[in-house]
């Protein structure tokens, strides 16, 4: 295939069974989520949608799940941020690029959910996706998304947020090994787009999407804490995300009752007052 340009599609956030709790949460923080979707393999989900990205808050409905899949979905990741998402126009030469580089897992799957879009109308939102090597990924997954019907996920009125979020602008591995945990990615994507070290630090910019990976020293300089189940094995703990304006993400935070800090400019809500994932909004 021709060279493959990465670009983050979108986050995933595991919250098993408590979709309510997560929906509920992620609205007081000033999201604006789409109605809980029902995938065919069984999982559901509710989205934030952005300009060029989007995070998921995947779950499931146990009388849901368990008539068309296993609870947790397709992989039973921990709970927290375990999702990195790729774009892709063709999940089958993708699978070719995975084979080639020893990457490969699952064969293309596709699989759908209805949507109704802000018209009223109800069309189904269809993927083909074609996952990484679960052994390359600790502690969540990695696969690269087709969207066959992207207008079923990129709507403008569902791209408006009370707290004025406009896209994820980074995407935070931690890890000891910084240097062994990207060794994944340059593999995958090779020398032209190869992770960059920065110190301690390596940088892969994808789209509007900075891929870090980083010390658990580093994390906590920034003012991050360190995910519970730690285990020096690397972990996606950290999403951050551009702003329109910090004043009015603060209203939003402070109107929801979340707690957070400033730091640099930033603000930033710890995992404690999340589901096991920190998130960071500057402008």
């Amino acid at each position: 295939m021709s060279e493959l340009i990465p670009v983050v599609d979108h986050a995933v956030i595991n919250v098993d069974d408590h979709l309510d709790d997560a929906q509920a949460l992620f609205v007081r923080m000033g999201f604006q989520l789409s109605a809980r979707g029902h995938h065919s393999m069984g999982s559901s989900n509710h989205l934030a949608i952005f300009g060029e990205n989007y995070l998921e808050l995947l779950g499931y409905e146990p009388e849901i799940a368990g008539k068309t899949a296993a609870p947790k979905g397709l992989w039973q990741p921990p709970v927290g941020l375990v999702g990195l998402v790729w774009k892709t126009q063709d999940a089958d030469a993708i699978y070719q690029h995975l084979q080639k580089c020893q990457l490969d897992g699952e064969p293309p799957t596709a699989f759908f959910r209805p949507v109704t879009l802000p018209d009223g109308h109800v069309v189904e939102a269809r993927f083909c996706i074609t996952r990484i090597n679960s052994q390359r990924i600790p502690n969540g997954f990695s696969f690269f998304c087709q969207h066959l019907t992207p207008a079923a996920v990129w709507q403008p009125e569902w791209q408006q947020h009370p707290n004025g979020v406009q896209d994820l602008s980074s995407f935070v591995i931690v890890a000891d090994a910084p240097d062994s945990a990207a060794q994944v990615y340059s593999q995958l994507f090779g020398p032209e787009h190869a992770m960059q070290q920065n110190g301690e630090e390596y940088c892969l910019q994808a789209g509007k999407t900075t891929l870090r990976i980083i010390t658990p020293a580093q994390l906590q300089r920034e003012g991050f804490a360190l995910p519970d189940d730690y285990n020096g094995q690397p972990r996606m703990c950290a999403l951050e995300f551009r702003v329109s304006s910090l004043a009015q993400t603060r209203a939003c935070l402070e109107k929801g009752d979340i707690r957070f800090s400033t730091s640099n400019g930033t603000m930033i809500v710890s995992l404690s007052e999340t589901l096991h994932v920190a998130l960071r909004f500057h402008e």
